[in-house]
């Protein structure tokens, strides 16, 4: 800059003329510099800046610090004046800075010193801090001045570091909860694997141990034989119970299993319960009594169907005398679906604890038990599933009663009516029975209590073998299948394949572990019947000869 300069004017000392506004750069003069640098107007202007400024002449001498200088260096006012700028460096830049110095001072450009670059500075004590300078030269006639803004941005650096630190905390924190997330999701995959593979290949060898048992029962007759076969029976029973009522409970906290929600009769799901319990009532001298409505309701009747077979099978096994209640009645709100007996009853103290897991009224831990105390931790948990709400309510030597509210649903067509003229003329031989099973054990085991029971069996390993059985032997009456099958077949494939190949409705049981969408759409068809496995031999020859009855 050459002529007047702005400083030089906001210097210009009270009541001169205009020409002695330019004294301080015409004078050329250094204590006339400092002189009027050193004027009340000037320091006070300079004093009132939020930020430490310094004037350097090109020698790098200091002609001028203000208050915030001093005070940030930690100097005494006026102390600075006269002294080397490389003074408040730290002295492993001060060599350098000389020749930077020198650059900028033939530069003659407005800019921040050391762009790019973390700058520090250093105060008296020698305590060093990072700091931000921008420079600005100022020009006379002889010689080039530098004005120097000097910030302190410790604190700016604090916080940055404090938000990087911060950012890094979250990245890390972000990490985890993606690996944790990863972690659980992997978790869930291997119990979804685990639950598949526990769901089919547990149950398999007791589902063959079950039909052995039934088979040798039917051929053996000395009562010592049949003494064993019975407790062996009753042991088997006991672990096909406990291995469903643990797999249930893993399948609801996986979420491995979805309500499927559709209309659905009522009637229909309550006269399928009181076929499948009304013997084990009667075997206890119990009567297990249904009422029924015509309405439909709306739920998932595979859940709900599951519900109410725990809580019938825990009616009867708390009643000794008497008899249980199955009940769908349409109220305002909805269909109230209730079971209740007359057993032995629940103290009002104990109605809290019968849903927690292997909790059973008065039996102490780790004493014989007639069950494990799962069954309403399952209700419980199939009731959350579906959004319901379980009430209970009971008396001490009088009886218990369970009930649950059902939406209504939309009224559904009768049941599917079989065509007596698109079955084939009934034989006068065994009935010929197809039996699909994947499992060598559990297909040998099967095929024995059917032929020892007089049925006529034909076996194949997947669809395709069931197929060709099919076009051998068109006069099938029945099919037997499991449900998971090699290969990605399931039994409803083997069912619709071999109904139209047959071109008529075969009759099925279909015998399976899950509780899928798939399965639970076979229940309102009047020729299918559902058994869970492990299934027991008696039962399923009952399904059978049900099926079957003319």
């Amino acid at each position: 800059m050459t002529g007047k300069n702005s400083l030089t004017e906001a210097a210009a000392l009270p009541g001169k003329q205009p020409d002695a506004k330019l004294g301080f750069l015409q004078a050329h003069d250094w204590s006339t510099m400092v002189t009027m640098l050193s004027s009340g107007l000037v320091r006070s202007a300079l004093d009132s800046s939020p930020d430490a400024m310094v004037l350097v002449d090109a020698s790098g001498r200091i002609l001028f610090a203000n208050q915030q200088a001093h005070a940030l260096f930690g100097y005494e006012p006026d102390a600075l004046r006269g002294e080397r700028i490389e003074q408040l460096m730290p002295e492993r830049f001060r060599g350098r800075h000389v020749a930077h110095r020198e650059d900028f001072s033939a530069e003659n450009r407005v800019r921040p010193m050391g762009a790019g670059l973390e700058l520090y500075a250093r105060r008296r004590d020698g305590a060093e801090f990072p700091v931000e300078i921008s420079l600005s030269p100022l020009r006379d006639q002889e010689q080039a001045l530098v004005a120097a803004t000097i910030r302190d941005v410790s604190e700016r650096k604090r916080f940055q570091q404090e938000l990087v630190l911060a950012r890094e905390a979250a990245e890390r924190a972000r990490q985890i909860a993606d690996d944790a997330r990863e972690a659980a999701v992997r978790a869930n995959q291997a119990k979804s694997r685990f639950l598949a593979t526990a769901s089919h290949d547990l149950r398999q060898p007791l589902q063959s141990l079950s039909l052995l048992n039934g088979t040798l029962r039917r051929l053996m007759n000395h009562p010592d034989a049949q003494e064993a076969l019975a407790h062996q029976d009753q042991a088997i029973e006991a672990m096909s119970r406990l291995l469903n009522a643990l797999l249930d409970i893993s399948k609801l906290e996986s979420g491995a299993i979805k309500p499927d929600q559709v209309d659905f009769p009522v009637t229909r799901l309550l006269e399928e319960l009181h076929h499948e319990f009304a013997g084990l009532a009667a075997n206890k001298g119990l009567e297990l009594e249904v009422t029924t409505t015509p309405e439909c309701a709306h739920s998932d009747p595979s859940l709900v169907g599951q519900i109410l077979r725990n809580l019938i099978s825990n009616a009867i096994k708390y009643t000794r005398s008497g008899g249980v209640h199955l009940r769908g009645v349409r109220r305002p709100g909805g269909i109230r679906i209730e079971v209740s007996d007359t057993g032995i009853g629940i103290a009002p103290n104990q109605l809290q604890y019968i849903y927690d897991e292997f909790y059973q009224i008065g039996v102490p831990t780790n004493s014989s038990r007639n069950g494990y105390g799962l069954g309403l931790s399952i209700v419980q948990r199939l009731v959350t599933l579906l959004g319901l709400t379980l009430e209970v309510s009971s008396e001490i030597g009088k009886g218990t009663a369970f009930a649950f509210e059902l939406p209504v649903g939309r009224s559904q067509p009768g049941a599917v009516a079989e065509a007596a003229a698109t079955q084939p003329a009934r034989q006068t031989t065994a009935p010929q029975v197809l039996l699909v099973e994947d499992d060598p054990a559990v297909r040998s085991a099967t095929r024995m209590l059917l032929k020892v029971e007089g049925y006529r069996v034909f076996t194949a390993g997947g669809l395709a073998e069931a197929l060709a059985v099919a076009r051998e032997h068109p006069g099938l009456e029945l099919l037997v299948t499991d449900f998971h099958l090699s290969n990605n077949e399931t039994g409803t494939q083997v069912v619709a394949s071999l109904r139209a190949a047959l071109g008529r409705p075969l009759k099925v049981v279909l015998i399976t572990g899950d509780t899928s969408a798939e399965v639970g759409n076979l229940r309102g068809d009047a020729t299918v019947r559902l058994a869970r496995k492990p299934i027991h031999a008696d039962e399923l020859l009952s399904l059978m000869k049900s099926l079957l009855a003319p």
